[in-house]
């Protein structure tokens, strides 16, 4: 890995200085740009999800050009996403391309270590992000840059949200829950959900060359083990009468939201509609708790669990995008 020293890099008749943030201090200066995960960020960087070293920012002068970070789900550990890529719109398109990629570069080469694919890029958008114009301009600005540094759209997703208030539909009798007894309960579960999945994500694990077991031990591994909120919460749906597993839901609360992690519905019950039965009882679940709100998010793709999240009472309140690497990057060679 290189060294993080401040880079200064000619760029369109401008001295860039390419640099990490000195400290947390510094964080009024990363907030010159604005994205909607600005609120996170002093308390990301006091619990170790973010570091300064991973935080940069490209400046010319004291305007602040552009910035990016990383960030983890776990303190200590390698950076899980880059979820920050952000450049000055005032800036002329050609050169916010040319800022971008220098930024990206730079950094990744002082925080990647050569031979490591780059983590994934994650990114939140207006849900109207390309019916305006100065949103898609900016957006589409970063997304040249990310694809000219290698990487390549995995896949649009829709974000949604139910709010207390909204109606829950009523046990329909079709399914009964029990809570999920231990991990292997859950994963044994989810791996024949994996096949035939439509979610982007699972189909790439599965295209990397795992196995639907060895993708649904990642998931549970990387997202689910690090979970504080109670396993009880997590339901397997049942048939009345024989106790057949039909499926399962996990609610959950992340770093930052309550949420519907995941939800199957095994392969031999598919097509009956019990999806709409287990995302309600996952939904009465944390609307019991009180919770303020419930997070979900699907494919855009996946028009099936889309519909019948809405069916639920979810809105779509934002978009997201991820973008990946299928190789080490150019600047991490």
């Amino acid at each position: 890995m290189t060294t993080s020293s401040p880079s200064t890099v000619p760029s369109s008749g401008r001295d860039l200085v390419i640099r990490p943030l000195d400290g947390p201090e510094e964080l009024d200066l990363f907030l010159r740009l604005t994205y909607s995960l600005d609120h996170e960020l002093a308390d990301d960087l006091a619990t170790g999800r973010r570091l300064p070293q991973w935080m940069w920012v490209a400046l010319d002068g004291e305007r602040l050009l552009g910035r990016l970070s990383w960030w983890t789900g776990t303190a200590g550990s390698a950076p899980q996403a880059l979820d920050f890529l952000d450049l000055d719109p005032g800036l002329p398109p050609e050169e916010r391309a040319e800022v971008g990629l220098r930024l990206l570069e730079t950094a990744s080469a002082a925080v990647i270590p050569a031979g490591v694919r780059p983590p994934e890029f994650s990114r939140y958008m207006p849900a109207d992000w390309r019916d305006v114009p100065e949103t898609r301009s900016v957006l589409e600005s970063v997304f040249g840059v990310l694809e000219s540094a290698g990487a390549r759209p995995l896949v649009e997703r829709l974000r949604l949200e139910w709010l207390p208030g909204t109606p829950v539909p009523e046990p329909s009798g079709r399914l009964e829950f029990r809570p999920v007894r231990d991990r292997e309960d859950l994963v044994s579960l989810m791996t024949p959900v994996m096949e035939g999945t439509l979610d982007a994500h699972g189909k790439a694990d599965l295209a990397s060359g795992l196995s639907p077991r060895e993708a649904a031990d990642l998931h549970y591994d990387e997202e689910f083990e690090h979970y504080s909120s109670p396993r009880a919460w997590w339901r397997v749906a049942l048939l009345p009468g024989s106790g057949e597993p039909v499926g399962f839901v996990v609610p959950a609360r992340n770093n930052y939201h309550h949420t519907i992690a995941y939800i199957g519905v095994l392969p031999a019950h598919r097509g009956h509609g019990y999806v709409d039965d287990i995302l309600a009882e996952g939904t009465r679940v944390l609307a019991a708790e009180g919770v303020p709100r419930v997070r979900a998010a699907t494919d855009l793709g996946n028009v099936p669990m889309a519909a019948a999240f809405a069916r639920t009472g979810y809105a779509t309140f934002e978009r997201a995008i991820n973008y990946v690497w299928d190789a080490p990057g150019a600047s991490g060679s």
